[in-house]
């Protein structure tokens, strides 16, 4: 879905050029004050920089003008509206009476608000000009600064703190968040200053008018208050209940309106509200005693206030505290199944625990923003590092919450009842079946089962009975994760952390789509590492199992089945994820020739950089069967997969024929991944296949593709067969990324990466947009198609990933700095915090807030190489026992690792030598 994007101005200064040591922070309460260079850019932040919480409850954006929108609390949906009455507002006296300021803390009218004159919120005053306040994110925080607004003599900084904390499985999973607003009084009058929080009961869009809602005033232990929102939401989807607290001080003086409405018809509408906060600054206290409201008539619209007031001496300065937090304990698929959200594993399953997330989250900010502070200081104290590439590198997590994020407490519903609406073939389970006792009764599998359910569960026990000496030794080191980790995740009572599930984007509904995660897992991996190796168990899941379900596919208008055992899903589905899989229906993506290859690359990887062995022999059997599955793709017996005539891989546009630059190298990537990984798992036999495999189909891949200065599109003869591809070098990426050998020697690396810096880089608007996808030899972008034509932010990212490890750091800070500065700068598209999947030179987008732009993460781990990877055994592609033309074939008729192990012994020392 392309479309222009047209940027509407705030007023709002939003700063992006701004020097922490040319601004008196201290001042402001805001203590990041020994970093040096940018900490902020324009946009619009999301509420992990104010409440959205990575991968727990839903998620909820906000503006840079404080309006929060994008309302993601049910999986899979997402409201872009605002909800307008969800505001900070200030009301400022001083001593001698003469002076009062009332605002609204957003510029200007905002469109959506009716007459001034109506008795809902447009009766409030909206009377911040915004021309002295300034905007700053550094995900997962943000600051907003009002410098002399309302007030001349008040300045005014709110900042906002989410729970996100790499290697923190618990605090991470909590849905709340922080707003630490600190007052300066530079007046010589003291000033009384109250703070308001209003919030709707509402969860997006027209939830609010549905009815039966219900408000709750409540007061806390440690001086914590506030009310509860109880949202009776819609449909059958499991209920919500917000918490807006404050904490109460020697200072501060915490009062709550519990309930209020916008129109006539409530006892206190929002005109009598904020008639009340400019009279007195504060509510009356016996409200704390009034109970839970009356359920709401639908088309009404219920709202809460929180109020804290304190005095500011002249000069002097105050700090006031409120916090946001949600409690929505079951999350349901639009099939009927109903998990539990991770955060109920430390709070329980009762809506109520809104109130002790909000307790808890005032009580604790300080703690995690000194964890967020020592997570992010090194990179930010980095010199070496330009400061546009510091922030974005952080912001660019916001993903991680906005992407429609979930995160469950375990792998078994909490209920499986179907809707009535499912059709009786959705209802039948019968034909999808997990067959891993076969991995297939000749692979490295000795104890067998079968399960008719989709991928929920482990394939742990596939090697459970396995007696190898090697493997038995592996096992029993298994629990040991590199030091790499290890020091930095702080474990939970239990070493479950869950399941995860994210969209490839909000346009496109679609778990965990495997394709693009390969791009974004660098992200996780590298902060939440037991996150990531559990999205790869669950995939492994999946390739061992099959769902006969017939599907038709839209591309070709052809039928096959839903899930094809052995090959890896294109996602983990839409509407019942981990039980229906497969919900790209374009083409038929069980003949795709990189999704196999990128699912034994990311194993590999994080089996290498967490040195998890028990997580390598659970995946293995997958991992095995996934290689054996593309052994039908190699039409010629030279060792390579072609591709077939469509566009059958993640470039779902643009078709490729015969051998291919990106499929090819992908999978010599993964023959030399495989080998690495089976000679450390134990079987010996299927490494020293893939080795010979490897020589044979790099020999052909260097000939007909390589011609001279970077390896050619495809090998077929179309007008774009010699186009030059960005993302042609994606498996010498995860190879380098992996700690292997190179796939090729340095000069075809290097003169393949300087190839598409000058051509697909530099012939783009001067390097200021990133790379473009496919560029021919005259200088002219590939107009094939839609795709490659476009610059893939993600792609671009990886590319400038694949420079770093080659040693081109140059080319890659300006090749990754043409997305910051299309994508981020104020010179720019506007895209900030929605970086889209792509754009084209005049300013289109397609796919706004999607996945693959985390890949800038990949860039990070290319500049810090975990030292488990580092240091993990190296695999000698040379060395090759010898194996004759009888089982030269990737799939083998063992039965187990120690048997392939013991038949590899009979070869002693003989190498098949292979100039590869």
């Amino acid at each position: 879905m392309a479309g222009k994007h047209l940027l509407t101005l705030s007023p709002v200064k939003v700063a992006s050029h701004l020097h922490l040591k040319e601004f008196h922070w201290e001042e402001w309460g805001i203590y990041v004050v020994q970093l040096n260079g940018l900490v902020c850019t324009a946009g619009r932040f999301y509420a992990s920089d104010c409440g959205n919480l990575c991968c727990r409850s839903g998620s909820i954006s906000r503006g840079f003008r404080g309006e929060f929108r994008q309302w993601q609390i049910v999986p899979g949906t997402c409201d872009s509206s605002p909800v307008m009455a969800n505001q900070f507002s200030i009301f400022v006296s001083r001593d001698s009476g003469n002076k009062k300021y009332a605002s609204v803390l957003a510029p200007g009218r905002h469109e959506g608000l009716g007459k001034a004159r109506d008795e809902g919120i447009s009766s409030w005053g909206w009377n911040l000009s915004g021309q002295h306040s300034t905007y700053h994110a550094l995900f997962p925080r943000a600051w907003t600064i009002y410098d002399g607004e309302p007030d001349p003599e008040l300045k005014v900084s709110c900042r906002q703190i989410s729970p996100f904390i790499p290697h923190n499985y618990k605090d991470t999973s909590l849905p709340t968040a922080v707003f630490v607003y600190t007052l300066v009084n530079t007046g010589r009058e003291r000033a009384k200053v109250s703070l308001l929080f209003t919030w709707a009961n509402s969860i997006g869009g027209v939830s609010h008018l549905s009815g039966d809602h219900v408000n709750e005033p409540f007061i806390g232990e440690d001086g914590v208050s506030g009310v509860l929102l109880h949202h009776k939401t819609a449909k059958g989807n499991p209920p919500v209940t917000f918490a807006i607290a404050a904490c109460e001080t020697q200072n501060v003086n915490v009062t709550v309106l519990p309930c209020f409405g916008l129109t006539e018809g409530r006892s206190v509408t929002a005109r009598q509200m904020w008639d009340k906060m400019m009279q007195d600054g504060q509510f009356d206290r016996q409200n704390f005693n009034s109970g839970p409201s009356m359920p709401s008539s639908p088309g009404e619209t219920l709202c809460a206030a929180v109020s804290a007031s304190a005095w500011v001496e002249p000069h002097g300065k105050c700090t006031i505290a409120f916090s946001l937090a949600w409690s929505s304990p079951k999350i349901k698929f639009l099939k009927g199944s109903s998990y539990h959200r991770r955060y109920t594993k430390f709070y329980g399953t009762s809506e109520r625990a809104a109130l002790n997330l909000a307790h808890d989250a005032l009580t604790n900010y300080k703690r995690w923003e000194e964890e967020i502070e020592k997570w992010q200081s090194p990179i930010l104290n980095d010199q070496r590092l330009p400061e546009w590439y510091k922030f974005t590198l952080f912001n660019e997590l916001y993903f991680l919450v906005a992407g429609g994020t979930v995160w469950i407490d375990s792998s078994l519903p909490s209920t499986n009842v179907k809707n009535d609406q499912d059709s009786p073939e959705d209802a039948q389970r019968v034909d999808v079946k997990v067959t891993e006792a076969e991995v297939n009764r000749r692979h490295t599998t000795i104890s067998e089962y079968s399960t008719t359910s989709g991928c929920n569960g482990s394939t742990g026990d596939v090697l459970k009975n396995n007696s190898d000496p090697a493997v038995t030794q592996n096992k029993r080191n298994s629990n040991n994760l590199s030091e790499h980790f290890k020091w930095q995740d702080q474990l939970d009572d239990y070493d479950d952390v869950g399941r995860f599930l994210y969209l490839e984007g909000v346009e496109y509904i679609m778990w965990n789509t495997y394709d693009v995660h390969f791009y974004a897992s660098f992200a996780l991996l590298d902060l939440f590492p037991k996150i990531e190796l559990n999205i790869q168990r669950d995939f492994a899941k999946a390739v061992l199992s099959e769902d006969g379900r017939r599907v038709k596919f839209l591309a070709e208008g052809n039928y096959g089945i839903r899930k094809v055992r052995g090959a890896v899903p294109h996602d983990l589905g839409t509407h019942d994820p981990w039980n229906e899989m497969n919900a790209y229906n374009i083409h038929d993506t069980s003949k795709w020739k990189d999704l196999n290859p990128k699912f034994v690359l990311q194993v590999y990887r994080d089996f290498a950089a967490t040195g998890d062995m028990q997580f390598g022999v659970d995946v293995w059997p997958a991992v095995r069967t996934a290689m054996e599955y593309m052994e039908q793709f190699d039409r010629d017996d030279d060792g390579l997969i072609e591709n077939d005539g469509f566009p059958d891989q993640t470039y779902d546009a643009w078709t490729v024929h015969g051998v291919s630059a990106y499929c090819g190298c992908l999978w010599l990537a993964a023959l030399q991944a495989a080998a690495a990984m089976a000679e450390q798992i134990g079987d010996r036999f299927f490494a020293e296949t893939c080795k010979t495999k490897f020589c044979t189909a790099k020999s052909a891949f260097e000939k007909k593709l390589w011609n001279g200065s970077y390896f050619k599109y495809d090998s077929g003869s179309s007008s774009n067969s010699k186009s030059i591809q960005a993302d042609q070098l994606a498996g010498q990426w995860y190879t380098a990324s992996s700690g292997l050998a190179p796939l090729f020697d340095e000069f075809k690396i290097r003169s393949a990466l300087q190839k598409i810096y000058d051509f697909n880089v530099m012939k783009v608007k001067g390097g200021r947009m990133g790379a473009v996808n496919g560029m021919h030899l005259n200088g002219k972008v590939d107009e094939t198609c839609m795709q490659s034509r476009e610059i893939w932010t993600g792609v671009t990212y990886a590319v400038a990933a694949n420079m770093i490890l080659a040693g081109m750091e140059k080319e890659a800070f300006a090749t990754a700095e043409g997305i910051f500065i299309a994508g981020w700068s104020e010179e720019g598209f506007g895209y900030w915090f929605q970086t889209p999947e792509a754009w084209t030179m005049d300013g289109h987008f397609r796919s706004l807030i999607y996945m693959r732009p985390l890949a800038i993460w990949g860039m990070q781990w290319a500049l810090s190489i975990p030292k488990a990877i580092l240091d993990a055994p190296k695999v000698n592609m040379m060395d090759k026992i010898l194996i004759s033309p009888a089982t030269f074939s990737l799939s083998l008729t063992e039965t187990g690792v120690r048997k392939i192990a013991n038949k590899a012994k009979c070869f002693g020392n003989s190498v098949l030598h292979c100039a590869c």
